[in-house]
């Protein structure tokens, strides 16, 4: 019996001293984890590292001077629904069956078959969540959840699809604000809460950050995605009591330099949770300002038109992506590129598999790598309306063809969140900008450059087999359809 005791003790210590020696295997990341803010008509002028006068961005610049800063980055449409299909997915939204900004109870939303950048990320076991504006339909089946995401804190649509009136009273029947059903908070898949004042509003800046850094703090252990689309600074703004009057830009700056705070706690809590080197913060937003709305609309900077054109005012939007240790500091890119270009940038540095189906979007790595001379962008097609092809680039070559456009010019804008003017049926010529000289696009140059003209005009051609053009009433051979609604299929 004393014998056996022996042999079991020594056995015991045998083990003990192999567990001591022997180094516990720590679970490796699959990759890195990706935190995407996406504003919401933010213009291209509206941060001080891009040029905004009397508004402190120094959070977002922090970004910008720790990583790269591109000032020829395009959103894929003007307008909220398109944009955001295209950055979820890498295609061109009309692609997919998606255009302008859906509203309550539509019909149709992304399809589910689609793949995400949630889809593609859970490949390879990444935690995803979205806190912020959803926007790709509101039914039940097109939701997050659906989506590739595990959670979702935020409003199905825009801010201003609910009963309020501009000046914050309830609208009265027969407005055109009337129609629009109470403007709900969704966790997960049920309402949470409902926004129903601007004071409401004032608030979700900070509740969505909150959420968003909660997930960062959950999922510390394992890779995550976390997809911010702030509601903001789409009308109606507001900011919390902590920050009004902090800016000399009035509500606006107030409330960008909210944003902008929020974003220093963001980074914040990736430091404190040690989390820094391993994660890749992309910044960037849906489309340019909203132009008519005055001093509750964003800068373009120059920039012709704004929201819901194809000039670049409406496309043309800040981009910064930060990865400490990977991407150099203090980086600015010249060369072209565009929101579609994240999901397969994403996929390469994650080592996650595309989908089978076809994308637009090209990677960027060269690029974050360093090599400011790399240009795997060459051409890009300015889609707008359901599927109107309205004008295409090749390098700094713009080439607009004649269509009805909106239109802020010669009108006066609106003001304290009231809208002015902004024309939907303006024609615009057919015009070549050289956007080297003339970011402005005001000097039409197609008498001094037939050869480049004619070169457009046969990728336009490319284009229209492709995905077709309303403009010309024809069809494309690779369009794929919306998700529907059962009923409506």
């Amino acid at each position: 019996m004393i014998r056996k005791i022996k042999i079991l003790l020594m056995a015991l210590i045998v083990f003990t001293l192999n567990q001591s020696s022997t180094p516990k295997k720590t679970a490796v990341p699959a990759g890195p984890n990706i935190i995407l803010i996406f504003m919401d008509d933010m213009g291209y002028g509206d941060l001080s590292c891009y040029g905004a006068l009397d508004i402190n961005t120094p959070n977002i610049d922090r970004l910008a001077s720790e990583g790269i800063r591109f000032t020829n980055f395009l959103s894929a449409q003007a307008v909220c629904s398109a944009s955001r299909a295209a950055i979820l997915t890498g295609c061109y939204p009309n692609r997919l069956g998606i255009s302008g900004a859906l509203f309550p109870a539509s019909p149709i939303g992304l399809a589910p078959e689609e793949m995400t950048i949630a889809d593609l990320l859970k490949q390879n076991n990444y935690a995803t969540g979205i806190f912020g504006k959803w926007h790709l339909g509101d039914a039940p089946e097109f939701l997050p959840l659906n989506q590739g995401f595990d959670e979702y804190l935020g409003i199905p649509y825009s801010n201003d699809m609910w009963p309020v009136n501009y000046d914050g009273t309830p609208a009265q029947t027969g407005t055109s604000k009337y129609r629009f059903p109470p403007l709900p908070l969704i966790r997960n898949s049920a309402p949470l809460d409902t926004i129903s004042t601007l004071q409401d509003q004032a608030l979700l800046t900070s509740r969505l950050t909150d959420e968003a850094i909660s997930f960062i703090r959950r999922n510390k252990k394992k890779s995550f995605f976390a997809y911010i689309p702030h509601p903001m600074p789409h009308v109606p703004i507001n900011a919390s009591a902590a920050f009004r009057g902090k800016s000399k830009q009035g509500l606006y700056g107030d409330m960008i330099q909210e944003v902008d705070h929020n974003v220093g706690r963001i980074m914040d809590a990736l430091k404190k949770e040690g989390l820094e080197k391993n994660t890749m913060v992309i910044f960037s937003s849906d489309n340019g300002p909203w132009l008519n709305f005055g001093n509750h609309a964003g800068n373009t900077a120059g920039l012709r038109e704004g929201k819901g054109t194809s000039f670049e005012g409406g496309q043309r939007v800040p981009c910064i992506i930060r990865w400490s240790g990977k991407i150099p500091g203090g980086l600015v890119s010249n060369q072209l590129a565009s929101t579609i270009d994240l999901l397969p940038t994403i996929a390469k540095l994650a080592g996650a598999p595309l989908s089978d189906k076809k994308i637009d979007g090209i990677d960027l790595g060269e690029i974050l790598k360093g090599n400011l001379q790399a240009s795997p962008r060459k051409n890009f097609l300015y889609y707008y309306r359901k599927n109107s092809l309205e004008a295409i680039r090749r390098d700094n070559w713009k080439l607009v063809f004649q269509h009805p456009s909106r239109s802020y010019l010669d009108q006066a804008p609106g003001v304290d969140g009231f809208p002015g003017a902004s024309p939907e049926n303006v024609m615009m010529n057919e015009a070549l900008y050289d956007l080297r000289r003339d970011p402005g696009e005001r000097y039409d140059v197609q008498a001094y450059f037939p050869e480049i003209v004619k070169e457009l005009k046969a990728l336009a051609e490319l284009a229209r087999e492709d995905l077709g053009d309303d403009l010309q009433q024809r069809a494309g051979a690779n369009n794929r359809q919306p998700g529907k609604l059962k009923n409506n299929r």
